[in-house]
């Protein structure tokens, strides 16, 4: 899958950068949108992340690199919020959901040749609600991650598992151009083959939002410290946690072709922070704020896949922020379900 997927995307003129980790696993970037679009394990051709099935075969992937809709390629993408402001260019009307292609493909270009490849591009997004301009410069990088359970004294019980990750570093750069007080902030989105379980460990017992879709009760269940979501509905169905409750770690178990595979995404929750992605419904609403890890499973005319979602705090120029610098770790397991839930309670909660 990954010689087919590096041609193919070469054939239609989206090349990608290989990287070949110490460990042996492979990361494939797109700068094409300034996507990790493939992760593969050490031995292994199988793909952790989700790419559209249009990128299986060269003329498929000519046709859908032609149509003037939005390229949905998969893998892990950047985009900033609020989603109301960006992406609903007549909200409170939603009936018009458009990506800027400013911001998605943008204009990435390479900034930094070599093992930690960075690209960057200029974007620029009028907000909705307040019609102010928004001007910024958007930086991507990567380098690997390493097995977080590497030392645990009882490794013995994690064998029979392999494993790929990296490291992921966003910078979001206000530039002069933008209205003084127009707020965004990064938000950051991975994409997962369908069909899995969501796992978001909780501080405290946390009711998620449902921001879209009739989320069947069978379907969500929550803990005093655990919110877990099957992603197993039609449509467009998005939960969100709010950062005082989030843990910073965000888990997706699904079942694999050569195995079981548990995603984490590793990442930073400030409380203090703000948070401003909303609901779609309820974004004049006094509780609305504050949410900085979502989950989304989309079976739509976009694709069959499931997000890992989270948020970076806000920034202005008025508030004196003009830099927002996010890292990430992305950690990938497969093998036996037995050996993938010990990863799953030492990372994630004692209760999965």
């Amino acid at each position: 899958m990954e010689n087919d997927l590096i041609g193919v995307l070469r054939g239609a003129g989206k090349p990608l950068d290989e990287h070949i980790h110490p460990d042996g696993s492979r990361l494939l970037l797109l700068s094409y949108g300034a996507r990790a679009l493939a992760l593969f394990a050490p031995g292994s051709d199988e793909n952790f992340l989700w790419t559209h099935p249009a990128l299986a075969s060269d003329e498929s992937a000519r046709s859908f690199f032609q149509a003037n809709d939005w390229h949905n390629t998969g893998g892990d993408r950047t985009w900033l919020a609020p989603e109301v402001d960006v992406f609903f260019p007549n909200y409170p009307d939603t009936a018009v959901w458009q990506v800027p292609a400013k911001l998605d493909p943008g204009s990435y270009a390479l900034v930094q040749p070599g093992p930690d490849l960075k690209f960057a591009s200029k974007i620029a997004v009028t907000l909705s609600r307040s019609q102010q301009k928004v001007e910024a410069r958007i930086t991507k990088s990567w380098c690997p991650a390493l097995n977080p359970l590497r030392h645990e004294p009882s490794g013995k019980e994690f064998d029979g598992i392999s494993y790929a990750g990296y490291t992921q570093e966003t910078c979001l750069e206000l530039l002069a151009g933008s209205d003084k007080s127009a707020p965004v902030g990064l938000w950051n989105l991975l994409a997962v083959p369908n069909g899995g379980e969501v796992i978001i460990p909780t501080h405290a017992r946390a009711e998620p939002e449902i921001y879209s879709g009739n989320v069947a009760p069978a379907n969500l269940m929550v803990t005093d410290h655990l919110v877990r979501f099957q992603t197993q509905g039609e449509g467009i169905q998005k939960i969100g946690v709010r950062a005082a409750a989030s843990t910073g770690r965000l888990g997706y178990l699904y079942r694999s072709r050569d195995g079981w595979a548990l995603i984490i995404r590793n990442f930073t929750v400030n409380p203090s922070g703000e948070y401003i992605d909303v609901p779609w419904q309820r974004s004049a609403a006094d509780d609305a704020l504050g949410f900085s890890t979502q989950a989304c499973s989309v079976r739509t005319e976009l694709g069959d896949y499931c997000e890992l979602e989270y948020h970076a705090p806000a920034i202005n120029l008025a508030s004196g922020q003009l830099r927002s610098h996010d890292t990430s770790q992305l950690w990938a397991f497969r093998g036996p379900r037995d050996v993938i839930r010990k990863v799953g309670k030492r990372l994630l909660s004692s209760a999965f």
